[in-house]
């Protein structure tokens, strides 16, 4: 006996498939043509199968056609890598004194821009070694042509020294970038300030006769540059104490104004300490301003690039001068009490495109910078 959802499917197929009648009219005859459900359900049967079997052949077609396309990608990937390395073989076998003058000139552009740069090429507890394309080349140019052996090894170690160059200058990128944000301000606003003042003469770099520079050693520039402008960006932020004391004595933001009494805002942090304490530099940069301030007194203002400029208020003496390059740490000036000031201490601010934010997140954060403020002093205390 059939079940309960078997019965049910049955009486949707008689309710779906009824059986039919059509009216045909033939040399004005009127005959009626009577289609049964069962006959209905094999006509669509059949047509299902039908369809089905075409499904299946386009599908298979297209499998193929997939396949066929793929081996053909990798069949053209492997034709231009052969072709690859028979251009070079070919170029050593007409013209070794011009391949050996390329590799030069590569040279030269990796020392000119590592010396720019970086100074010297880090070290790596294993050298780099050449890609597995490279090696392939250099072995096929040594059979080709013997006497060029030494040259095409030479090549492969160039372009293994580019490749790993390139992945240290993107790591310390990396680092520098996180830095900054961590300190809430954008390193790409920082990258485009510094685009927006270049110039100077024009002294082309070039890996062949023709000047052309091959792509993987601009890649290296670009990502050489890149890194050195973030980390000139890092050292240009306040992350030096600029007065070794205890404590700070008012902070940045809302306070009783200590003359008035009044509600008032503090754009910076009072550091209290004994007159004619040293005052130092809180990141490198060149003093703009030394002279007085309406409030101020004494003050002296160092910019730092990227719109970051530090203020330092009330002091007692000045030890630099308008237009000098100063280093993170450097020694500026002296307490004092100088100003609107009700006893020695140093008031010092952090202004962003001359607007003030809190020292505080960039004084705290000093510990946490890595590889900034080489020419900073000992001894720097953070403000808690």
């Amino acid at each position: 006996m059939p079940s309960k959802s078997a019965g049910a499917l049955l009486q949707r197929l008689r309710t779906a498939f009824p059986d039919r009648e059509f009216i045909m009219r033939s040399q004005g005859q009127v005959r009626f043509i009577r289609v049964s459900s069962r006959a209905q359900k094999i006509a669509v049967g059949a047509v299902c199968g039908l369809f089905g079997t075409w499904a299946a052949s386009v599908g298979a077609l297209a499998l193929s056609q997939a396949s066929a396309g793929s081996d053909s990608a990798a069949l053209a990937a492997r034709a231009a890598s052969v072709a690859k390395a028979e251009s070079r073989v070919a170029k050593y076998r007409s013209d070794v004194d011009a391949t050996m003058a390329d590799l030069e000139r590569r040279q030269q552009f990796i020392t000119q821009v590592v010396d720019a740069h970086i100074q010297e090429v880090p070290e790596e507890p294993e050298a780099a070694q050449p890609t597995a394309e490279t090696a392939a080349t250099t072995r096929k140019v040594s059979v080709a042509v013997p006497a060029a052996g030494t040259l095409a090894d030479i090549e492969a170690k160039q372009l293994a020294l580019v490749d790993r160059l390139t992945r240290y200058a993107d790591q310390r990128s990396s680092a520098a970038t996180e830095s900054i944000r961590k300190l809430g301000l954008n390193p790409d606003a920082m990258l485009s300030r510094a685009r927006m003042a270049e110039g100077g003469p024009l002294v082309k770099l070039a890996t062949a006769a023709n000047g052309s520079v091959d792509p993987r050693f601009m890649k290296m520039g670009r990502s050489l540059a890149r890194m050195d402008a973030l980390e000139r960006g890092l050292a240009s932020i306040p992350q030096v104490s600029p007065a070794h004391v205890a404590y700070v004595s008012s902070s940045y933001g809302y306070r009783s104004d200590p003359f008035t009494g009044g509600a008032a805002f503090h754009a910076g942090l009072d550091f209290p300490g004994p007159m004619g304490s040293p005052i130092y530099a809180a990141a490198k940069g060149r003093v703009t301003f030394v002279g007085q301030k309406t409030g101020y007194g004494n003050c002296i203002e160092v910019t730092h690039g990227n719109g970051l400029m530090t203020r330092y208020g009330h002091l007692s003496g000045f030890r630099t001068r308008v237009g000098q390059e100063i280093d993170a740490g450097a020694l500026i000036g002296a307490m004092g009490s100088t100003g609107r000031s009700t006893g020695p201490h140093l008031h010092f601010e952090v202004r962003v495109n001359d607007r003030p934010v809190n020292p505080r997140p960039f004084l705290e954060a000093a510990q946490r910078l890595q590889g900034a403020n080489k020419g900073a002093t000992g001894g720097q205390e953070e403000n808690h």
